[in-house]
Order: C-alpha cells, then sequence, then structure tokens
C-alpha cells in the first residue's frame, strides 16, 4: 500500500499561496458524514490559514458523493466563486454500487473542471473499509481535505499569474 505508515497531508504554511483575494466553493457530501465532516475541517483550516476570510468560503451539503458534480457545478457557475472543493467518502459494499457512486463523482468532477475553467478539486475518499476512510479523513494517512485545499490554493495562485 502506497500510504502505508505515511501522513501524505504534510504541507509548509508558508508555501501556501496568499489567499486572501479567493473566493472558494466547498461542496460536501452528507452521506459517511463522520469522514466528510473531518475533511471539511482540514479544508477549512488550510484556507484561513492561508488567508482566505470565512466569508469567502462557501459551503454547501448535498445528499451523496453522487449529487457532488453538479452541487460543484452551480457553485463554480457564479461569479463569486474562483474555485471548489468536493467532498466525499463512500466506502465499498455488498454490491457494485460502490463503482457507479465513484466513476461518476470522479468524471462528473473532472467535466465541471473543463467546462468551467475553474479549479474544482476531487476530494472523494473511495475506500474498502471504514477505517481506511478514517485514516484519510483526519487519521494516521493525513487528511484529504487538507490535500484539497492545498492544491485548490496552488491551482488558484496558477490561474492568476497566467
Amino acid at each position: 500500500m502506497a500510504t502505508a505508515g505515511n501522513n501524505l497531508s504534510s504541507y509548509k504554511s508558508e508555501d501556501l499561496p496568499n489567499g486572501a483575494h479567493f473566493k472558494v466553493g466547498i461542496v460536501v457530501s452528507e452521506w459517511n458524514q463522520t469522514y466528510t465532516g473531518g475533511m471539511l475541517d482540514g479544508a477549512r483550516q488550510v484556507l484561513s490559514e492561508s488567508g482566505v476570510p470565512e466569508a469567502s468560503i462557501a459551503v454547501h451539503w448535498v445528499p451523496g458523493s453522487y449529487e457532488l458534480p453538479l452541487g460543484a457545478q452551480w457553485l463554480a457557475e457564479r461569479d463569486d466563486i474562483d474555485g471548489v472543493i468536493c467532498i466525499g467518502s463512500v466506502i465499498r459494499g455488498e454490491t457494485a454500487h460502490f463503482d457507479y457512486v465513484c466513476s461518476a463523482a470522479a468524471q462528473g468532477i473532472l467535466r465541471v473542471n473543463q467546462d468551467t475553467g475553474k479549479p474544482v478539486m476531487f476530494c472523494v475518499l473511495t475506500d474498502d473499509t471504514a477505517e481506511q476512510a478514517a485514516a484519510r479523513s483526519g487519521g494516521e494517512h493525513g487528511n484529504k481535505g487538507v490535500e484539497a485545499a492545498v492544491g485548490l490554493l496552488k491551482m488558484l495562485a496558477l490561474r492568476s499569474s497566467l
């Protein structure tokens, strides 16, 4: 396993772009909220640390990960949103439902990126077990919300520089 023994969410706050002028949308799945809530907290922490004002962060909840792309599209279409973080968690069950939800979320989020020209970060855990989700939403392997916020800040800085 590539993540074994590693916290993949390490970053240096001094390397974060200044986010004081960025306006960020976050769309979060209600499903598996134990994990999505942890990732939301991690993303907010990074955005705040980089200077994004709380008033410039719009958080909206959707029922599940399947609905993330549409929520992201609605946010990205707003003139007052520069980029979006999509936070979800899908844990494998006994049926193929997992595969369909994960594929739809990934492809939909990619499409919103391309269609809007705004960065839309994929922060959807696709784990086999609840233990794996816990490890990646603030546990031993870090917090994917942190990683998504760092990535969004870097993409917004790149866009501003071009």
